[in-house]
């Protein structure tokens, strides 16, 4: 059976995706974005009226992507390896949507609706989810920290996932950002958890830091 075709408005976020990821959200018009596709400027404009909205809609796949993916598993207590899946859905999410994590602050300057619907997925959801997973992880016994400590290790965590590609090119401006970027990253918030595993699970999370190799 023939592949049903993706609709014009889900193809223009998409290729403006592939778009602002190869070459910057600021060098890219909608004009370009339209070339791009092979339709006309008025048929863009027809679902969009600016790249802001483009941008937005793209930051709502970002934000469904992490919401889905970070989700707590219902049905199941969490083990050992859902901090890694964890880790690694995080950095995987950067990658696919790296664009925004560039030029952050410049890029909600200019979007209103974006920095309100990004500040409060931050400051609320995502927030949210973290603290979950660090007391369900405290519970199993897998790390040992106070309670009063998680949001200001939830905080240096989305720090290193935020900023890392951005790091990486700065240390490394002559390699491009692969798939080992990723997991150097996880590997540096691996660094930072590791204080607080206890000493029961310290040889399973040790064996899970050695898949994602610093170098």
């Amino acid at each position: 059976m023939p592949k049903p075709r993706i609709k014009t408005y889900d193809r223009i976020v998409e290729e403006s995706l592939a778009l602002f990821n190869e070459h910057g959200e600021r060098s890219i018009t909608t004009n370009h974005i339209a070339a791009h596709l092979g339709i006309s400027p008025g048929n863009l404009y027809y679902h969009f009226r600016n790249k802001e909205e483009i941008v937005y809609q793209i930051f709502l796949h970002y934000r469904r992507f992490i919401t889905e993916r970070l989700a707590v598993p219902q049905g199941r207590s969490m083990d050992v390896n859902d901090l890694v899946n964890y880790l690694e859905t995080a950095f995987e999410a950067m990658w696919r949507f790296r664009f925004m994590f560039y030029d952050l602050p410049g890029l909600i300057a200019r979007n209103p609706q974006l920095q309100a619907d990004y500040h409060q997925f931050v400051n609320s959801e995502l927030k949210t989810m973290l603290e979950q997973h660090f007391r369900q992880f405290i519970h199993l016994g897998l790390l040992k920290m106070a309670l009063e400590d998680i949001e200001a290790v939830s905080v240096n965590i989305w720090l290193v996932v935020k900023f890392w590609f951005a790091f990486e090119q700065t240390a490394r401006p002559k390699a491009p950002i692969t798939e080992a970027s990723g997991h150097r990253g996880v590997h540096q918030v691996l660094a930072l958890l590791k204080p607080y595993v206890t000493p029961e699970f310290l040889p399973a999370f040790t064996e899970l830091q050695a898949r994602h190799p610093a170098a």
